[in-house]
């Protein structure tokens, strides 16, 4: 499959790109040679080729445990509080030009 200049064309436009001919060729470009790549890829027999968790299994892995279980080891707790508290939102509010209470409010910058 290749990407044609009407492909870039549209997906640019999707984006709401504005891109030159220069750069519309660049990504041209780019595209084509990844999905040259890809097709490459697939080529490859890959049918016999174990599914990997994680690229190495090298630091830290419980050899005994399968699947995920493997990596145990790097879950953590969640942090609810993060690495610092977090801004109350009455507070926060206070600081908006413009809110409805619970949302900042901030005009449309997109238009199309």
């Amino acid at each position: 499959m290749k990407i044609t200049d009407k492909d870039v064309a549209y997906v640019a436009d999707l984006a709401n790109l504005e891109l030159t001919q220069g750069e519309r060729s660049v990504l041209l470009r780019d595209l084509n040679s990844i999905l040259d790549y890809m097709d490459r890829l697939n080529q490859l027999g890959t049918a016999d080729v174990q599914p990997m968790a994680k690229v190495s299994d090298k630091y830290g892995v419980d050899q005994l445990k399968t699947g995920s279980a493997r990596f145990a080891y790097a879950n953590r707790e969640d942090i609810l509080e993060g690495l610092r508290k977090s801004l109350p939102r009455d507070i926060a509010m206070q600081n908006a030009p413009d809110s409805d209470g619970t949302f900042f409010k901030v005009p449309k910058v997109i238009e199309r």
